[in-house]
């Protein structure tokens, strides 16, 4: 059965490897990046029935223009995964600026909630669909130099666990660890030892199967995918 698929950050990483594989296997993927660039690319990679627009998760107004534009033209996602985020410069928690914390808090807290504030009525109006979560290792532990990184997927992990309780029966909200993948994020983290780590090429490989194969009965899990 083909499925909607909704996924924000979509421009590189996780996200665009999601896309790529959720297309070649025959789903419709709808999907948001703050790349302009990213945007044109992928709409010139791929016609009709995708659609792909500029939208910065953090500014609701922004989000919930893309979900009324979304919602009209297509059914409810049956997949929905907030997948956008970003990851402070490794720093003590001291050191890091009220800028970028509060930015990186508007993108993977905010941003979250405002994509589920956006889609999941409707998808509760029809009764069914799967909302994931990503959140991190990190997300259930912590590490020095990423604290900001840390508080927002614990957050998540709170967030979506509490979602998971108000979904009606037949719907599903798991926060999901996706694994260490070498990706841009986690050079950023572990420099020239992030090359050592799954590469993102391999874990979608894992990744998408495991996503399509999620069911209601997974409700409120906190999910790996090692």
């Amino acid at each position: 059965m083909k499925k909607l698929i909704v996924i924000t950050g979509v421009s590189r990483g996780l996200g665009r490897a999601m896309t790529d594989e959720f297309i070649n296997l025959g789903h419709t993927v709808i999907g948001c990046a703050r790349s302009k660039s990213a945007v044109e690319n992928l709409t010139n990679k791929y016609a009709n029935p995708h659609q792909f627009s500029c939208v910065n998760v953090a500014d609701e107004n922004s989000v919930q223009n893309w979900a009324s534009q979304t919602l009209t033209n297509y059914s409810p996602p049956d997949l929905l995964i907030n997948n956008a985020a970003i990851i402070n410069q490794p720093a003590p928690i001291w050191k890091v600026d009220s800028e970028e914390f509060s930015q990186l808090i508007d993108i993977n807290i905010k941003g979250v909630a405002n994509v589920v504030r956006h889609f999941v009525p409707a998808m509760i109006s029809r009764g069914s669909g799967i909302i994931v979560d990503i959140t991190s290792g990190w997300g259930r532990s912590t590490s020095p130099q990423v604290g900001p990184y840390c508080a927002s997927k614990w957050a998540i992990e709170g967030l979506t666990r509490a979602l998971a309780q108000e979904l009606p029966s037949g719907m599903a909200a798991i926060p999901l660890n996706p694994g260490i993948i070498h990706t841009d994020m986690l050079d950023i983290c572990f420099g020239e030892e992030a090359k050592s780590f799954t590469p993102v090429e391999s874990w979608v490989k894992k990744a998408v199967p495991f996503l399509l194969n999620l069911k209601p009965k997974d409700n409120g899990i906190p999910l790996t995918i090692s």
